[in-house]
This record gives structure tokens, C-alpha cells and sequence, in this order.
């Protein structure tokens, strides 16, 4: 059998013309199709109004049955048809109650011909025909697999099977300019073909494109067409409530400052997707209009959730979201298949997490998919979780230490106890909780989102601490990664306190050196980017934040500088410059450390100190109020 992979379409003068690559005569064919036309949808019958403004249009109308999203009820509505696509958008804007008038003419054809880009036919007589070449011991393995959610989820088996079989279909080896693309690597060819199906957009655009939440809505459209359900408009899907910019988001619980042992951290699998598919969070299952569901919620938000239907979106991520955990993650790791396998198998699993992590981003703000009710739900539902796994930890006797969004930090834990909250996760919650890494020792300072802990090969893994952010002096950096190695090999208390001993003389050598000025310059840089245009604050402020002295002085050396440009600075001396106080130069505007400034120690110091006070490391001031340089240990 002869097979053709769809790789684009367009329309010309209202025709759709499919491209697709003939695998054995390696060259692009094009099928065309004249009789379909364009159309929108409106309320039936039409109004006296709307009649006369489709006798107006010449617009062609027809009866056309629907399924609502939010009922499950069948609908008839009126079919607008046009015979020219470009005036679709024009003429929809002149009824009150429109739908999928958004929905671009080539794109719809492929919706309504239940075609998928990237993705393998057959062609008899201009007949075009699905074909699969999945072979059985495969199938065999997805059934071994996902074969219990036949029976506890048949819907969600349906959007496995039907991703799968996609997934499985081989990608064709066609010379990248033929279907529209620049000359890539093998991996980046390969997530192409990936994306264009899971997606359904043609090859190029997959290629090329960067936006998800397009990814997201045709994914959507895909499946709502196939099914033949209505697709809501962006008033609808907001369920009568007013559309939020912003939505409270993850529960961070703030971490007991300290040092700690033996600290074992465990992550909720893929969080979000895991509650949009486990508690059936979808646009028409959040405050669902049955009576008997409206006790369904959590404290954390007012909405209610179906128990009666399967909502569809929890169906669509959670079947990517099995398919990551599942299936491909395993694959990427497994030692008996081929390198060229695993890495294929990596880099779905790669496409499947990027999908399937924005699954609750784009219900906040993406025109189209924004539901403020669906986008609380999700991260109510996500607070509640981490919430709940803290309670059920402290319960069994163990001591949780610092919880953010989908991490659990537990103190010196018994295996025993973790396999316990493991498993009464899976069995309350119905989520996976896993072990996600193990420190040997762990530093929780008091702000949120900052720690660092060394992994048990002594390998420091460092999150969010001032110090380390790209912005800082290398210096500040280096100083600090010094004083970290010092715990790499830190096992016990005696251990810990010998190490501290080390750290202090690390930083009060740095310190020294930062006196002396005997540090290269360009490890004394800044690095940061304008938010705002430099020509405003320069009228506007009578102080200017330092970012901004320096962009004012390039731009009178004759260089250009805007907002969003990132400027590299050195501190020194203060100095006037056009009337106010400076206290910054360009990099490479300072010529000698000679001008450097003291607050160089002030810095080091406030950046160290946020890691230093939980491990009782601190810094003495004189009396009279002076920079020491000494430090000492409480």
C-alpha cells in the first residue's frame, strides 16, 4: 500500500488544495477540493434581523445539529455559509450570537474531515483513507499498559489509543525544504512530526510556531469538531462569571528556616495535569448544572464540580499526560532499546510535559481558552493537595519542612514513612507523589523559593538564592559556590560544624580581597535588563535606580540603549553626573578597581547572609557601625 503523509493545506479562490508527500515516489501531491465552503454559526431559526442580513450577505443557510457543550443536549442551529472565506470574519461581526466564526476556512476542512497533519493515508479514487502500520506486538504492550483504563476510563482509553497509534506512525524521511522548512537536526525534524499530530497543524507551522496555547486550541477544536460539539464561544466558557487577569495561584508553605539531614523531597507527578484528569476539572464540568453535584468542592474555591459526566479536557491532558508517565518517560530510560529509540522516546515525553504543563496557564489569559472558574479550580484544587499531603506527613509522626506548589520537603524521614505517604497520596488523593532527590544536608532560609541542598555525590543543587541569579558579580557567585563545596562531604552534626568553621574563612578571605581590589573587573559586573525606556526615567526621576545611570551614560557616548536591552555596570564612588548623584559607570568605562565601591562588601554580605542565618553564620558589626571584616559563629 502506497502511503501519503499530509504535510499542509491552503485555500485558493475557495478551494482547499491538501499537500501531501507520496512516500514512494518521494514527491508532494496535492489534492483539491472545490465544493466546500466556509460557514459560521448562529442562533435557529434566525431572527427577523439576522434574515435580513443574510439576504444582504447572499450567505447560503441550512440547518445544522450541534451537541452543547454545557447541557450534552443536541442543539440546531443555523449554518452561514460563504462562498468567500476572506469575508467571514466581516459578516460574523453583524449577528448578535455567533460560533466558530474564529475558525480558519482551511483548518475547518481539516476539523470537519477528521484529517490529521503529519499523519499517514492511503488515496483510491481521490478517496483519502486513515492508514496505520502499528504492529501487534506493540499494540499489545499499550493494551498491557493502559489496559485497565479501558475499564475505569473508557473515554480517556479512546484519546490514548487514537494519540498512540499517531505517535507510533514512523516519520517520513522528506529533504526539509520540500515541506517548507529550514535544514534541522534530526531531534528537532523529529518533534516536528511529533507536534504537527498531536496538534493537528501542518508541518511548517509546527516547525516554526512557539505559541501553545495555538498548540492547545486546536487540539481542542480537533476534538470538539470530531465529535461534533458545539464550540463555545469566549463568553461562554467564562460560565457567567466575570474573566479575571489573575487568578490566586500555588500554595507555597513558608519553610522552617534551618539546616537539616538527610532531607528527602517528593513531587507530585505533572501537579496540574494530574488534577485537571483526576478530579474531572474541564470548562463544562465546573458548576455543571446538576443539583446533585453542586456539594462536589473543596474549601479552597466556590465552584462545584461534575460527578456525572467526564468532562473533556480532563480527558484530552490527562490521556497526553498517561502517555508522558506511562508509556514514553519509561522508554527514554530503558537500556534494551537502541540509543536512536530512547532518545525519540525523550523527546515526546519532552513535548508531552511542555503540553500538558500549560494545559492550566492558558485557561488564565489566552483569548479563546480563558475560564476564570476552570483556572481557579485547577490551582484550588492544587493548594488543597499540597496541603493535604503536609497534614497527612505530620499525622504519621514525620516532619515536613518546606512545601512549594508540588514539593514536599520531609526531615530525615523512615523509608517506611515515605512508602506511607506514597501510598495513602494514591489511595486519598489519587495522585502519584514520588521521591523526587535525597540532600545529605539542606539549607532552608526564611524567604520562599530559595534553598540549596547537596545531593548525596556531593553535588550542589542550588535554587533561587539571591546570589546565584544570572545578575550577580561572578565574584558573589564564585564566593558562594566555594563556601557551598565546603558541605559536599558534610554527613553528621560534627561533620557540619567543622565544615561552618571553613565556610567563615572562605568568606572573610573573599572579603579581604574585596578590600585589597585585587578582583578582575569584569568579575565585578552587573548584568540587567531595562524594564523601562532609559530617555523616561531620566526626565522622570530625580533618584535614578542604577541600571539607569548607566544607560544614560552609554546613550551620551553615542550609543543606543532601549527598554528591554540589558546593560552591564560596575559600582564605584559616588560621583555627580548631570546635577544628581551617580554611583555607577559602565563596565567598561572604569578603568582601574581603584573606584570601585565599598558597597561591594555590603552586597556580598546581604547576599550570603540569606543562606548564612539559617546555618548560624553571621556577621559581626563594630561598634561603631563601620564594615568588619571579621566574621564569627553564634
Amino acid at each position: 500500500m502506497n502511503i501519503w503523509y499530509l504535510i499542509d493545506a491552503k485555500t485558493t479562490g475557495g478551494t482547499v488544495i491538501l499537500r501531501f508527500y507520496d512516500a514512494l515516489g518521494k514527491e508532494i501531491k496535492e489534492v483539491r477540493d472545490s465544493e466546500y465552503e466556509p460557514y459560521f454559526l448562529i442562533s435557529y431559526p434566525p431572527n427577523e434581523k439576522d434574515t435580513y442580513t443574510i439576504d444582504r450577505i447572499v450567505g447560503k443557510v441550512s440547518k445544522i445539529q450541534k451537541r452543547d457543550l454545557f447541557t450534552n443536549e443536541t442543539k440546531t442551529l443555523a449554518k452561514v455559509s460563504i462562498k468567500n472565506p476572506e469575508n467571514i470574519e466581516k459578516f460574523s461581526k453583524m449577528f448578535e450570537n455567533v460560533w466558530e466564526s474564529e475558525i480558519d476556512f482551511t483548518r475547518g476542512y481539516i476539523y470537519d474531515h477528521g484529517l490529521v497533519f503529519g499523519s499517514q493515508y492511503s488515496l483510491k479514487e481521490n478517496q483519502i483513507n486513515a492508514a496505520s502500520t502499528i504492529q501487534k506486538e506493540t499494540k499489545q504492550e499499550f493494551e498491557n499498559t493502559f489496559g485497565e483504563t479501558k475499564k475505569t476510563d473508557p473515554k480517556k482509553y479512546d484519546m490514548l489509543e487514537y494519540w498512540f497509534n499517531l505517535l507510533q506512525q514512523p516519520v517520513p524521511q522528506i529533504k526539509p525544504e520540500v515541506i517548507g522548512i529550514k535544514e534541522v537536526d534530526t531531534k528537532r525534524y523529529y518533534v516536528t512530526f511529533m507536534l504537527s499530530k498531536i496538534a493537528n497543524i501542518p508541518v511548517s507551522e509546527a516547525y516554526s510556531s512557539r505559541h501553545v496555547s495555538d498548540w492547545i486550541k486546536s487540539i481542542i477544536y480537533t476534538h470538539l469538531r470530531k465529535n461534533g460539539i458545539l464550540i463555545p464561544n469566549s463568553r461562554e466558557l467564562c460560565r457567567g462569571r466575570e474573566l479575571k487577569r489573575s487568578v490566586a495561584g500555588a500554595l507555597t508553605i513558608a519553610p522552617k528556616s534551618g539546616t537539616y539531614f538527610n532531607t528527602v523531597v517528593t513531587d507530585f507527578e505533572s501537579l496540574y495535569p494530574s488534577v485537571i484528569d483526576s478530579y474531572n476539572l474541564s470548562y463544562e464540568t465546573v458548576n455543571c448544572e446538576h443539583e446533585e453535584c453542586r456539594g462536589n468542592k473543596i474549601s479552597e474555591i466556590d465552584h462545584h464540580i461534575c460527578i456525572k459526566r467526564r468532562g473533556f479536557y480532563s480527558v484530552l491532558f490527562g490521556a497526553l499526560k498517561d502517555l508522558r508517565i506511562h508509556w514514553f518517560k519509561p522508554l527514554s530510560k530503558d537500556q534494551k532499546l537502541s540509543e536512536e529509540e530512547r532518545l525519540s522516546a525523550e523527546t515526546i515525553a519532552k513535548l508531552l510535559k511542555l503540553l500538558t504543563v500549560s494545559s492550566y496557564g492558558v485557561t488564565v489569559r489566552i483569548h479563546g481558552l480563558a475560564s476564570t472558574p476552570l483556572a481557579e479550580s485547577i490551582t484550588g484544587y492544587g493548594r488543597h493537595i499540597l496541603q493535604t499531603a503536609w497534614n497527612m506527613a505530620e499525622s504519621y509522626g514525620m516532619h515536613p519542612t518546606y512545601g512549594d506548589t508540588d514539593s514536599l520537603f520531609l526531615d530525615n524521614p523512615s523509608e517506611e514513612g515515605v512508602k506511607w505517604l506514597i501510598q495513602t497520596v494514591k489511595e486519598k488523593l489519587r495522585l502519584d507523589l514520588a521521591v523526587e532527590k535525597k540532600y545529605s544536608v539542606c539549607v532552608l532560609p526564611k524567604a520562599k523559593k530559595a534553598y540549596f541542598g547537596i545531593l548525596p555525590d556531593g553535588t550542589p543543587d542550588i535554587k533561587g538564592l539571591t546570589v546565584i541569579k544570572s545578575n550577580s558579580p561572578r565574584f558573589f557567585q564564585k564566593v558562594f559556590q566555594d563556601c557551598v563545596k565546603e558541605l559536599s562531604q558534610v554527613k553528621n552534626m560534627e561533620e557540619y560544624e567543622a565544615s561552618k568553621k571553613r565556610i567563615v574563612q572562605v568568606a572573610q578571605e573573599a572579603e579581604k580581597t574585596l578590600r585589597q581590589r585585587k578582583i578582575p573587573l569584569d568579575d565585578l559586573q552587573y548584568f540587567v535588563e531595562l524594564y523601562f525606556d532609559p530617555r523616561e526615567k531620566l526626565v522622570l526621576d530625580e533618584a535614578m535606580h542604577q541600571p539607569y545611570q548607566c544607560a544614560v551614560q552609554l546613550m551620551d557616548s553615542g550609543r543606543e540603549v532601549n527598554k528591554g536591552d540589558t546593560v552591564s555596570f560596575i559600582k564605584v564612588k559616588p560621583f555627580m553626573y548631570k546635577g544628581k548623584k551617580f554611583t555607577v559607570k559602565p563596565s567598561d568605562f572604569v578603568k582601574s578597581t581603584a573606584e570601585i565601591n565599598e558597597d561591594y562588601i555590603r552586597n556580598l554580605r546581604t547576599a550570603l547572609g540569606q543562606t548564612f542565618e539559617p546555618m548560624n553564620i553571621t556577621f559581626e558589626v563594630e561598634k561603631d557601625m563601620k564594615l568588619s571584616k571579621w566574621f564569627s559563629q553564634k
